[in-house]
């Protein structure tokens, strides 16, 4: 059994791989200074709703955006997995070309959106990663990551305009009833659900047009679901997608 664990700044992701198939997976919040002990307890206290314990595990693989984190998971894999684990980072092999120009400045979730976009489109290819930030990773044709764009998040906006705008409450994101708010709160729900959906597309449509090929947007991530109805230039939702790069990364490496 495979722990593909996504440490995100906000959510952690995990699932659990048994051969190819994806049994379960579960999401909970990320605690910055969360210790090995305590990241091992949060994951076994979630094994054992399927009545499994640590010991059942044989590898797990890790791709993480905080820092201090990416220790903590090293610690353990040593601790819990007798050191049968791996961070997503330099010196593990992922079969995909870096075209940019500090290859360790990629983002590992990035890089595992990338590969598991191309393993799953066989082409030319996009990934869109609605988290704190959103994220969008550009893949060739021949397999190559050529770069990406970053942009502010949903998460992050919704915080800056309820800081910065004391009158202005926070709301939940959901479809709006009218493109025109009839109120406080449908007004900004429809600046958010329809703004960042004519952010994708316009951002997606430059970068086919730079890549200058047919090219297959894939978008994942928390919000992705809220915001892809209202896109025109993704062709589809995986909220799996980061899961099944982590793995095709783990086989690539064994």
């Amino acid at each position: 059994m495979l722990l593909a664990i996504d440490v995100g700044n906000t959510q952690t992701h995990l699932g659990m791989f048994r051969d190819d198939e994806l049994v379960e997976h579960w999401r909970f919040a990320t605690v910055r200074f969360a210790t090995a002990d305590e990241l091992a307890m949060v994951i076994a206290s979630l094994l054992d709703l399927r009545g499994l314990t640590l010991g059942e595990v044989d590898a797990a693989i890790v791709s993480s955006v905080v820092p201090v984190l990416a220790h903590e998971y090293e610690q353990l894999h040593e601790r819990y997995l007798d050191g049968r684990g791996a961070l997503v980072g330099p010196g593990l092999k992922t079969g995909m070309p870096i075209r940019i120009d500090t290859p360790q400045e990629l983002g590992p979730d990035r890089l595992a959106n990338a590969v598991a976009a191309y393993d799953r489109v066989g082409g030319a290819c996009i990934a869109v990663d609605f988290g704190t930030a959103i994220n969008y990773d550009v893949v060739s044709s021949a397999g190559e990551y050529l770069g990406g764009v970053i942009s502010p998040g949903i998460e992050i906006s919704l915080e800056a305009l309820s800081a910065r705008a004391a009158r202005l409450p926070r709301v939940d994101i959901e479809k709006p009833r009218h493109a025109i708010g009839k109120g406080t709160k449908e007004a900004i729900q429809s600046g958010v659900v329809y703004g960042y959906a004519g952010q994708v597309d316009g951002i997606v449509g430059r970068l086919r047009e730079e890549l200058a090929e047919e090219a297959t947007t894939i978008a994942t991530g928390g919000y992705a679901a809220a915001i892809v109805p209202f896109c025109d230039q993704v062709d589809e939702v995986d909220d799996l997608l980061t899961l099944s790069g982590l793995k095709l990364i783990w086989e690539r490496n064994r």
